[in-house]
Formats: C-alpha cells, structure tokens, sequence
C-alpha cells in the first residue's frame, strides 16, 4: 500500500510537518515547544488531551454544531429565575432595529473617518449613563461588570501608590476571579493584595467593624456593591464611603443600572468610581453572553488622566450651531502607548454601548422609575410566596432589589434536587450557592425581574411545593 501524506487540518495549515517547520525557520525558533517554555511547568498539561475525532469539513461542522445546540433549553421556552451576573430583561425591539442598521454594525470597529453616527451615539451612551449614575465622566464600557472593577482598582492604586483592596467576601465567585486576575500575582511588580471583608450576617450588607478594622495606610480602595451579588442593599454605602475617605482610600461602588430608577445613585453617597453591568440597558442574553461593564468618575483631571480606554468628546465645529464628536485620551491606553498605556484595552463592547444608548433614550427617568417599582414589587411578591412554603426561609428579607437568597434547608433537600425536579417541570430555578457560601445553608439565588408575572411567580411556588412535599 502506498505511504499517504499527512493530512492537513482544512482551517489550519500549520498542521502539515514541513509548512510548521517553515514557520518555524522564519521567527527563528527551534521547536515548538521552545515557543512555550516560558509557561510554568505546573501549569502546562502533562497527560495527552481527550479529544474526539477531527471534524474533516464544514458540512460535518455544521451538523455538529447543530446537534449540540439542539440539546439546550433556552429562557424563552422555559420559565427562568436564574440571575447572578446576567439578567432576563425585556429588549424593545426598536433596540435590535437601529443596533443592526449597518452605519453602525460595520463600521463600529473603523476609523474616524468611517463614523457614521457612531461617535455620536457612544456620547449619548456616555451622557445618559453618567445622569443615571450622578457622575460626570464614563468611558467606553468593557468586556464585563469583573473587567471594569479590575480596571477601577488598578486606577485606585495608582491614583493612591497603594497596593491593597478591600472586597465584600459575599461577593460573584466569577467577578472576583476576575478582580484576582487584573491585581495579578505577588510576583509581578504591579500586584494588589485583595482583601476580603466579613458580612454582617444579620443584613447581608459589609460588617462595619471588620472594615474599620483592615482598613489601614495601605488601602488602596474600597469596593461595594448596591444592590450586592446577593441582591441586598447595602444600608450603610454612604458610612462605607466616609469610612474609605478618612483613611485616604477611593470608594469604588458597583451598581446595576437598572435599579437606578428607585436607588440613590452612587455618586449621592460618596463614591469615587462607579463600575457595574451594561446588560441589563437593552442587550439580549446571548447564550449567557452579552455581558458589559461601565465605568465612570467625577470630571477630575486626576482620574480622566488614568482611564483605561477611551472617553468619547464634544466640541464646536466651524458650522455655527453644530458640533463634532470624537473619541478623546487615546494617546494613554493600550492603543496609543501600548505596554506603557495606562492599562490594557480589548475585548471591548463598543456596539452593546449603542443598544444602551437607545434603550436609556426609550426609558427616560420616568421609565426607569416605573421598571425598578415593577422589579421591586414582584421580587419582594416572590420571596414572601416562597418564604410561606414548608421549609424554606428567606435570610434578607427585606432590603434587597431583583435577586434574594432562598435557604432549603428546612425542606432536606439540596438545592440541586430542587433545581432538577423544577427543571422536568420546564422551570430553571435559582442559582445554587450552596457550595460556594456554605454558611448560608442549602441556598440558591433567585432573580425576578419585569419579565415575570404574577402567574410565572404563582406556577413556580406551585411546583416548588410540589417538589418539596415529594
């Protein structure tokens, strides 16, 4: 039989031996593996990978892709409580219309010179949001709610020249990894220690006493959240804030933005630097995805002077009566100055950015008065039908916006029995915390929101009791 020739991979070329070998020859390496030697042995696989059969066409992709799509169950087909970090909101469909219209969809990455409204738009994103969180400047938003407190923070150490935060231990497992990440390691010269501040158990808001005592000459920041990751309003922000300012550290506050129709907004008590999520401004939840994150200060030359990425200008034109916009403070990120930029900027979320604009527009204040009593009234209807079930409490019951803790301990059963029973009743329950903040027993998350109704609220609690007494 005739030797056969290594077949290569249809989208990647460099899986035939010699094209990888000339590769190879052209950056000067000698091996492949000498282009990875620089990555830790602990953290370099040493088994074989698992892999299936290779995929050896597009037609075979597509079927593939298919399939494995075809086994998920959406929130639209299903009755969805599920929450904590990406949020079912209602999206008006003139949103969709003028986000696809192809002055934006094509040219949202180009120039200058290719705006066709584009800068425009960013600007009303950045005004309107900057109204609704009483701030003066925000910058184009980032890849997530975790990506832009990363950013605020490293902005606080160097506003400071400290090198320590303080984060509520109650906080999104996802969004302080990501925080984590963007402190970096001890080794690295640009680390920041994160420093986890106990509970008040009795609020679900940040002890204030463990606070007084961690903050210290090395802080460079203080983070909160209002409404938290477990939906609680945090009912000292503004003693927090004072607390931070006494002892020369910034006050970094996340806040959903949606909630800002019926919550003072973060700049009323003494925050510094605002961060949170975009997604619930009018962006659908795109198979979890279609996550964004804000962030804004006061209009102080000292924090314009540290933003990551770019903020968006007006300015007079030579026409009497009209007037340009441009994206201003380029020449200090990632993209004027590279590795000496003020931080890195990248997987941006500039496109999500005009869908918030158009959405803040559709709402005004009234609308976004009238969503956060909506959300507020059928969330607080939620937790008191769930918390009359056998069985089960609600552990803060009574400052919390859209999302609230529900403990199953009383029923002896595990969140996960639960969450499957409601499953095979087309119901997708709260998120299961149990494992990941134990002290609050067996507890899943839930999120209500102004999609849900009266009878989604009632069929739930009706399966929920059914599930319980099985």
């Amino acid at each position: 039989m005739p030797e056969t020739s290594p077949k290569a991979h249809p989208w990647m070329a460099n899986s035939l031996p010699d094209i990888r070998q000339a590769m190879l020859d052209e950056i000067g390496a000698p091996s492949v593996e000498a282009l990875f030697e620089q990555i830790p042995a602990a953290h370099r696989l040493k088994t074989p990978l698992d892999l299936p059969p290779p995929l050896s066409s597009e037609i075979e992709l597509r079927r593939h892709l298919v399939s494995q799509l075809k086994r998920n169950g959406d929130c639209e087909t299903n009755l969805s409580f599920l929450g904590a970090g990406c949020w079912q909101h209602h999206v008006p469909a003139v949103v969709d219309e003028i986000v696809g219209r192809t002055e934006f969809l094509t040219p949202v990455w180009g120039s200058a010179q290719s705006d066709h409204g584009r800068n425009q738009a960013w600007f009303e994103y950045a005004s309107q949001l900057g109204e609704l969180i009483d701030m003066d400047a925000v910058g184009l938003p980032v890849y997530s709610w975790g990506c832009a407190a990363g950013h605020a923070i490293r902005m606080a150490a160097r506003l400071t020249g400290r090198r320590e935060v303080l984060v509520p231990r109650w906080s999104d497992p996802e969004r302080l990894s990501v925080i984590r990440s963007y402190c970096e390691p001890r080794e690295m010269a640009h680390h920041i220690d994160v420093v986890l501040v106990e509970p008040d158990e009795a609020t679900g808001g940040l002890d204030l006493a463990d606070l007084k005592a961690k903050l210290s000459e090395l802080t460079a920041a203080v983070y909160l959240e209002v409404p938290s990751y477990l939906g609680v309003i945090e009912p000292n922000a503004a003693a927090i804030a004072e607390l931070a300012r006494a002892a020369g550290a910034e006050t970094i506050a996340g806040a959903d933005p949606i909630s800002l129709g019926v919550l003072a907004p973060p700049g009323s008590y003494g925050a510094d630097i605002v961060v949170g999520p975009t997604q619930p401004l009018g962006v659908h939840m795109n198979c979890g995805g279609g996550v964004g994150g804000y962030m804004a200060t006061r209009e102080d030359d000292r924090y314009l002077a540290e933003y990551n990425g770019f903020l968006v200008s007006i300015a007079r034109t030579l026409e009497p009566g009209q007037y340009g916009f441009n994206v201003a403070n380029g020449h200090q990120t990632s993209y004027g100055l590279r590795e000496d930029g003020k931080d890195w900027t990248g997987n941006s979320v500039y496109l999500w950015a005009i869908a918030n604009a158009v959405y803040m527009s559709l709402l005004g204040p009234t609308g976004f008065e009238e969503v956060g009593r909506l959300i507020l009234a059928r969330a607080h209807y939620a937790a008191r039908r769930l918390g009359a079930l056998d069985g089960v409490k609600i552990p803060f019951a009574r400052g919390f916006f859209k999302e609230f803790v529900v403990d199953f301990s009383g029923t002896g059963m595990s969140v996960a029995a639960i969450n499957d029973a409601l499953r095979a009743r087309g119901i997708f329950g709260g998120k299961d915390i149990s494992a990941e903040l134990p002290e609050l027993g067996a507890a899943a998350l839930y999120c209500v929101t102004e999609i849900h109704t009266q009878d989604d609220i009632d069929r739930l609690v009706a399966a929920l009791k059914e599930v319980i007494a099985r």
